[in-house]
């Protein structure tokens, strides 16, 4: 893919854009009168610019979802030969381009995962799963992490675990949180990766056993939590909940929406700890957010309980025929073009030695950790008793620290995926070795203002 140079400046096309959008525009996950949002020109590859001449090198891949970077040419052109043939149809009619994307992944999936759901993203898909587990076992409680993000919808922003779920929490959705293993911040005073399973099992299967196994229907995780921190789990652990699962008939939901498709190094996350779930949900990495879409890969067990009993459920857009075409092109691309061997060499020969030599020089830095393109930088005011750069959901001024480091990374021309006290490292997957070290140079350089911070 080309490294494409940004055209010529227009400041007066960016300010129209921008006037436009905060005229119109209501944005996600913001107070709409402090936000300022940059207007974007163009973008190909691991690249985008603004009207202003400014190009970034995304480490962000956006959402974490653009894992073939941006304007893929195969699947620009899939979508557009798609349009000319068929923009839409019902999600009830068998259409060519519909059950090929179906019949791909089922091919990557583990076990007996071959039939698959479509839905308009990722929220969705989980919603749909856990609606499927509930259904298929008659009970009416999920269990999820604390450290988890699974969308915004009702009961995903339920089952979510970070602070974005406060405002919207019935606390009558039949959710249940507990805590997942993170031995960095261990929840159980371990010291070692053992001990923070063991406990971590342990703890899960109490809360389990209070809550009444009988009333469980799923258990929800990421298999490798995101959003919440890029916490790849101990050796052991998902095979230790299969397990529970297993003895008290409960579903078990990997949550892949952002762990999947390469991001990892591998076509799903579960595939380096070799766990099948009995539901797995996807979207993001599937086409790297092209057209919206996303999905649950469905076991046969599951999928037999809708054989004579309709499932309670649907989406005018599930499966639409542009988004189709996109997750096509976009395995085969990534299979063809070695995309998800590429994000497992960058991630073992460049950003992981890259950060780990950047945490030695920097007192801000308390821990790198990752697979792949997926990586989080856990940035400290105090290296020793691990205080956050920040506090927890920290804004306004206490958050500034990090609005800072933010700044400078930006100023270096490197687009970061900042969140509370972390800066996570995801380009695409199809990030070159040398556009991986140019990110990393820049972090290097910027950390120097959250140095800056540190006490003790």
């Amino acid at each position: 893919m080309s490294t494409h140079s940004a055209p010529a400046p227009d400041p007066t096309a960016g300010a129209a854009v921008k006037a436009a959008d905060r005229a119109h525009v209501f944005h996600s996950w913001s107070a709409q009168g402090q936000i300022d949002p940059p207007a974007i020109a163009g973008a190909e590859g691991s690249y985008f610019w603004d009207y202003d001449g400014n190009r970034f090198l995304d480490f962000s891949s956006q959402l974490v979802n653009t894992n073939i970077g941006h304007q893929h040419p195969k699947v620009v052109a899939a979508i557009q030969e798609q349009a000319a043939k068929m923009c839409t149809l019902a999600p009830g009619f068998a259409v060519d381009v519909r059950s090929e994307a179906a019949r791909l992944i089922a091919q990557r999936t583990p076990g007996d995962l071959d039939k698959i759901f479509f839905t308009n993203g990722g929220a969705e898909a989980v919603e749909n799963a856990v609606r499927m587990a509930r259904v298929h076992t008659g009970r009416p409680k999920a269990l999820s992490a604390y450290r988890s993000y699974h969308g915004a919808t009702n009961a995903a922003i339920n089952l979510t675990g970070d602070p974005r779920r406060w405002a919207s929490d019935s606390a009558s959705a039949g959710v249940v949180h507990f805590w997942a293993p993170f031995l960095y911040r261990s929840p159980f005073h371990a010291e070692t990766e053992e001990q923070e399973r063991d406990r971590a099992l342990r703890h899960l299967a109490d809360t389990i056993t209070f809550e009444g196994p009988q009333t469980i229907a799923a258990i929800i995780l990421e298999t490798v939590p995101g959003t919440a921190g890029i916490m790849p789990p101990p050796p052991g652990y998902l095979a230790g909940v299969r397990e529970i699962c297993d003895q008290y008939g409960i579903v078990l939901i990997l949550d892949e929406v952002m762990a999947g498709f390469g991001r990892t190094g591998r076509w799903f996350a579960r595939d380096h700890w070799d766990v099948t779930p009995d539901l797995l949900t996807f979207a993001k990495g599937v086409n790297s957010g092209y057209v919206p879409i996303g999905g649950v890969a469905i076991s046969a067990e599951i999928a037999a309980t809708f054989d004579q009993r309709p499932y309670p459920g649907g989406l005018t857009y599930s499966g639409h025929p542009l988004a189709c075409a996109s997750v096509v092109a976009t395995l085969t691309a990534m299979e063809e073009e070695g995309i998800v061997d590429n994000a497992a060499a960058i991630g073992e020969q460049v950003i992981g030695p890259g950060l780990r030599e950047i945490a030695e020089r920097h007192p801000s830095v308390g821990e790198v950790r990752g697979l792949g393109v997926f990586w989080a930088v856990e940035l400290v005011r105090n290296p020793e008793t691990r205080e956050p750069l920040v506090p927890y959901n920290a804004s306004g001024p206490a958050n500034q620290p990090m609005v800072d480091f933010a700044a400078a990374v930006k100023r270096g021309g490197l687009w970061p995926s900042v969140v509370m006290n972390r800066t996570h490292v995801v380009p695409p997957c199809t990030v070159s070795a040398a556009e991986a070290k140019d990110g990393l140079a820049i972090l290097d350089e910027a950390l120097a203002v959250a140095d800056a911070h540190v006490v003790g």
